[in-house]
Parts: structure tokens; sequence; C-alpha cells
């Protein structure tokens, strides 16, 4: 049996937004996305640096399962998919700026 204690109901809303930008490079890639408007598949991957193409799937279809991006298929040889932030995905860009604001005056 374990000793976790279910987190406080007060609590819920932050520990789903945890668990949902919890991704090694998930802030990261919502940062490139709200940057550029919109990102292809391979610019993510080469702004990225070190990841794998496995990874970087992984993390977009999560993004889009959460609803912070969505994914345009074009129906075109080579196939060309791009992302851009949702609705949600945009509300959350002051957020991110606050965060790039701390890290570069507390982190730098």
């Amino acid at each position: 049996m374990s000793n976790m204690k279910a987190p406080l109901p007060q609590c819920a809303a932050m520990v789903r937004v945890q668990n949902i930008l919890s991704g090694k490079l998930t802030i990261t890639i919502l940062w490139y996305i709200a940057e550029y408007e919109v990102q292809r598949f391979g610019e993510l991957r080469r702004r990225l640096g070190d990841i794998t193409q496995s990874t970087l799937t992984k993390q977009l279809r999560e993004l889009e399962q959460d609803g912070f991006i969505s994914r345009y298929i074009y129906q075109e040889v080579p196939p060309k998919v791009e992302y851009s932030l949702t609705d949600l995905g945009k509300s959350f860009i002051p957020i991110l700026k606050d965060m790039k604001k701390w890290s570069d005056t507390h982190l730098m």
C-alpha cells in the first residue's frame, strides 16, 4: 500500500497542470510554437536539438490531446504537418512569458 496521499481538492488543478507540463521539453515546445505561431515537425526538431523523433511525436500528441496545440495535415507528398496553438494554448502565452522573465532574472 502506498503512503502517498491524494492531493488536496484545492490543489487538484495544479496537479493537472503539472502532469500536462511534465514532459522533458513540453514548455520549450509550447514556447517555440507560440514564438513562431506555426511550426512544422522538422522545424521544431531542429530548434530543440537533441530530441528523438519518437519523443517529439509523443510530446506533440500529448499536447494535442490536452488541447494546447492543433495539428494540420496537408494532403501532399511528402506529407506536411503544421502545429499551432489552440485558444487554450494561446491563453497560456502570458504564463510562458512570465516564466521566461522569471528564469532570465533568477537563473541566468
